[in-house]
């Protein structure tokens, strides 16, 4: 599974989704992190700049480009959860900690 979270520079998930700087794309596989990359995607900056329907064009893009299935996050707008899931996205809010802890449980059941 591919799951995108938004993280700040100590690890931490960042509580921003579509104002995120920065997101983990993580592999995982049953409760491990096989593989684990971040990126500066600088949507705090690009948010405001243009329509919002850009801005999750941007978005989509990105998961789109990196294959992700699931994103993990505190929150985010009604828009922006539409929009993931009419890409088929799973998507699992009021997630916050541990960013790589996170990832490793985002295949267990949602309790």
């Amino acid at each position: 599974m591919i799951v995108c979270i938004p993280v700040d520079r100590d690890g931490q998930i960042d509580p921003r989704w579509g104002r995120a700087a920065r997101v983990a794309i993580a592999t995982v596989q049953g409760d491990a992190v096989t593989g684990w990359q971040e990126f500066d995607v600088g949507w705090d900056e690009l948010h405001d700049v243009g329509t919002e329907g850009g801005h999750h064009a941007r978005v989509a893009r990105f998961l789109q480009e990196h294959k992700v299935e699931t994103v993990l996050a505190d929150h985010m707008g009604p828009d922006m959860l539409q929009m993931l899931g009419k890409m088929g996205l799973t998507v699992r809010l009021g997630i916050g900690g541990d960013a790589r802890r996170a990832a490793a449980s985002a295949e267990l059941p949602v309790r």
